[in-house]
């Protein structure tokens, strides 16, 4: 998996950008105590992504680490997408090289997208798991607008999405209302689907646990002045 950083290692690695800095001239810039920094920098050490070295001692980033930071705050410089997010999309299969050959694509298609900026991405070693093999990917991009965030989620299905920009959101009328026709032609093309390939039984059964977890989820939520809120009884079913 890759490493994630705290925002404390952000700011001390972004401090040493221009060169190396003694423990004094770090607290100095980053208004931080010297026993943190001490304790921050250990850990970067031991990933050995910056390195203590001359006398009197000075901290120093490592060059590959450098150059990545500065080539991801180039992009930034000219990345007017909003939103930025990372990503854990999962791939598994019954084939090892059709499951590093379908990762690969996802990877492709997803730099060949106008809607995103493909900031990096790592890839686990494939695992066999029983009789499929799976690995995941991990990806930080950002996003044109909340439509394409809609594409994002429906066309590549991640496991997980952490939003690591804006802290607050605002979308324009015309790009929430693309964004939600989007996301209902999507959710009645995956229903159509299902139909398709479930017998009515399954379907039926499909809908019986589903709006049984959606009635526990309601019961859980606290309860008002006014009087409770019940599901329809017209609920579409699939």
């Amino acid at each position: 998996m890759a490493l994630n950083f705290s925002d404390v290692q952000k700011k001390l690695c972004a401090a040493l950008l221009n060169g190396p800095l003694s423990l004094e001239t770090l607290a100095e810039r980053t208004q931080m105590k010297h026993m943190d920094i001490q304790s921050e920098m250990k850990s970067l050490m031991q990933l050995k992504l910056v390195s203590l070295q001359g006398t009197p001692p000075l901290y120093v980033l490592k060059e590959e680490v450098m150059q990545e930071m500065k080539r991801r705050k180039g992009m930034e410089a000219d990345d007017d997408n909003p939103f930025r997010v990372k990503i854990v999309i999962e791939v598994q299969g019954v084939e090892e090289e059709l499951v590093k050959g379908q990762v690969d694509k996802i990877l492709t298609n997803l730099k060949n997208e106008p809607f995103f900026n493909v900031y990096a991405s790592t890839v686990e070693k494939v695992e066999k798991i029983e009789e499929k093999y799976s690995t995941f990917a991990e990806v930080n991009l950002s996003v044109r607008d909340f439509r394409a965030l809609v594409r994002l989620m429906f066309f590549y299905g991640p496991a997980s999405v952490e939003v690591i920009k804006p802290t607050k959101i605002e979308f324009t009328l015309d790009d929430f209302q693309n964004g939600l026709v989007d996301m209902t032609e999507m959710v009645h093309a995956y229903a159509n689907y299902i139909m398709g390939i479930l017998s009515r039984k399954k379907v039926e059964e499909f809908n019986t646990q589903f709006y049984a977890g959606v009635q526990k989820a309601h019961s859980l939520q606290p309860k008002l002045q006014s009087a409770p809120s019940s599901l329809p009884e017209d609920l579409p079913t699939i």
